[in-house]
């Protein structure tokens, strides 16, 4: 406005709000107002020793080291750190030239206050993002005229903030059902602790009740008598081979397979890549060799190939593939003789003996035994394959339950090591942990799994480039202008997610990225960057971080 219209405006006021806030020079904020109020002088804010008659005020001379006396024109603007140097006359050597004021006053009725710089008063500008009421051109240089839009600029803002207020309320809630997410999950990590170590303790009980039956066999074995060679019947022979050769058949199968779905997939993979070639080739461009690669792809895509494999196939070889014990179709346990020596119908003496003293005299036989083994009188077992099956299922199942208590073992470290992550304030981000959401930026897709990894995905095929893996969370300091839809940092400190050891680049570092969090209604990448080659930088909103220090969704930075 220009400084008729404020004359006019100060003297419709009031009596009451005069007496509140006495008029003070154009320009002034209420927080400066009391270094305006003497009427017969006036003190350079930062250097009182000078002093300066009120009519100084505003005359459109830097007379004060610090601007003081300037507040509602240009004239000190020289002495921010942004503009040049500008001859002064001010010749005291201890005079403070630090600007005292934060800039030009503006009221903003029907709005709100704030500051514009100095370097944008009358300047031919309407600031109306800062001065809305059109005040800061008051000389209305080059004939500018700036009108009052106050009223419109205040009631479109408040309508935002109250949209501003709503989402930030629908995104506190989203926090809290997070939260309680979070809570339940790291519940269900503590019962599942609490619940191995019971099966733990079950699981060491059984490896030591196993290595007992182990020894005891190992025992029965070495007191066992062994069977001449030779003895054993042909027909046992002959299935025994029987045996070992279909086993061998289905192994080569199961890889002749396994080499059939390798060779296929690759065969798919080049059809792919050979197809993508004919289709984005440039025609116009004369080279004999593609040409000739374009017309013979054109000769194998047009003949006929017959079909590799089929479902029914498949199946049928599924059930060849299954080992015998796992079918029906023969049971070699119907085959399999147990021949008996004329020994061991003598060991089964003891089954004519009573209840109580047969097991005594079974003990006694098989010490003896061992005892004629230990002092070279008879040969122990030591021909191959001469292990009996109770001694072998003995041991599987002591190694079954040794792998199956280690993998307990395992899984409880798993879990304690889990609980003592950092999951960020109230553990919130256990409840987004794996969860994706990704940002379409023209060539590339970029996705990012919370406490995972970041990814570079290119929309023409090939590969994908991994951006970094989770490292840590952790906490950055921004300082941004906050756009009219909320959706970027605004200033202060931010919750950050490092990614670290992505994919090499080539001829620089590991590819690496910086997450910075700010509170919004829904998961949603805003901006990607590359601030040094292979450094990334992600702008992200999410209701995980609202209500914590720092991150709230209106924490803009103060314009001046």
């Amino acid at each position: 406005m220009r400084s008729v219209e404020c004359g006019l405006l100060l003297a419709t006021a009031t009596q009451a709000v005069l007496a509140a806030e006495p008029s003070r020079p154009r320009g002034v904020g209420p927080e400066h107002a009391k270094f305006y109020k003497a009427s017969d002088t006036f003190t350079c804010i930062s250097n009182p020793s000078i002093a300066l008659p009120p009519s100084q005020i505003n005359d459109d001379y830097c007379d004060c080291p610090d601007g003081s006396d300037e507040p509602g024109t240009s004239a000190c603007s020289y002495l921010s750190d942004l503009s040049p140097s500008h001859p002064s006359d001010i010749s005291s050597d201890n005079a403070s030239r630090s600007i005292a004021l934060p800039g030009f006053y503006c009221k903003n009725k029907g709005h709100q206050p704030s500051y514009v710089p100095f370097l944008s008063v009358n300047d031919g500008v309407c600031d109306y993002d800062l001065c809305c009421d059109g005040s800061d051109e008051w000389a209305q240089v080059g004939g500018v005229k700036c009108e009052d839009r106050c009223n419109e600029i205040g009631k479109a803002w408040r309508k935002q903030e109250e949209q501003r207020i709503k989402s930030l309320g629908i995104a506190g809630r989203k926090r809290k059902d997070l939260v309680a997410e979070a809570g339940r999950l790291r519940k269900q990590v503590e019962d599942r602790i609490h619940t191995l170590g019971t099966e733990i303790q079950g699981a060491a009980l059984k490896v030591k009740s196993l290595e007992t039956a182990l020894a005891d066999a190992e025992r029965h074995e070495r007191g066992k008598v062994v069977k001449s060679a030779g003895k054993g019947s042909k027909i046992g022979a002959l299935i025994q081979m029987a045996k070992d050769r279909i086993e061998e058949l289905r192994e080569s199968l199961v890889e002749v397979r396994g080499q059939r779905d390798t060779a296929t997939a690759r065969l798919t993979e080049l059809e792919g890549l050979l197809r993508l070639f004919h289709t984005e080739y440039n025609p116009n461009f004369n080279d004999e060799g593609v040409k000739r690669a374009v017309r013979s792809w054109e000769e194998y895509e047009a003949r006929d190939r017959p079909a590799i494999g089929s479902a029914a196939h498949d199946r049928d070889l599924d059930e060849i593939s299954k080992p015998d014990s796992e079918t029906d179709v023969i049971k070699w346990s119907d085959w399999e003789e147990k021949e008996e020596s004329d020994v061991d119908v003598l060991y089964k003496i003891e089954e004519y003996l009573p209840v109580a003293v047969r097991g005594w005299v079974d003990q006694k036989l098989r010490d003896l035994r061992v005892l004629l083994i230990q002092n070279g009188i008879l040969a122990a077992s030591t021909e191959p394959g001469s292990e009996s099956k109770g001694l072998t299922d003995a041991r599987n199942a002591l190694q079954a339950a040794q792998d199956s208590e280690n993998s307990l073992r395992n899984e409880l470290t798993g879990h304690q090591d889990d609980l003592n992550k950092d999951f960020g304030a109230d553990d919130v981000f256990r409840a987004l942990k794996g969860q994706c959401i990704s940002k379409d930026s023209g060539e590339y897709n970029y996705e990012l799994c919370w406490l995972d990894r970041t990814t570079q995905k290119s929309k023409k095929g090939g590969s994908h480039t991994g951006m970094g893996n989770f490292v840590r969370i952790d906490s950055v300091t921004v300082d941004d202008d906050l756009p009219p839809d909320g959706k970027g940092l605004g200033s202060g400190v931010r919750v950050a997610l490092r990614y670290e050891n992505g994919q090499h680049c080539w001829n620089g570092p590991n590819r690496s990225t910086l997450v910075v969090l700010a509170c919004a209604e829904q998961d949603e990448v805003w901006k990607i960057t590359e601030e040094e080659k292979c450094v990334y930088r992600m702008e992200v909103g999410t209701p995980a971080v609202c209500d914590v220090p720092g991150n709230g969704k209106g924490a803009g930075k103060d314009e001046l």
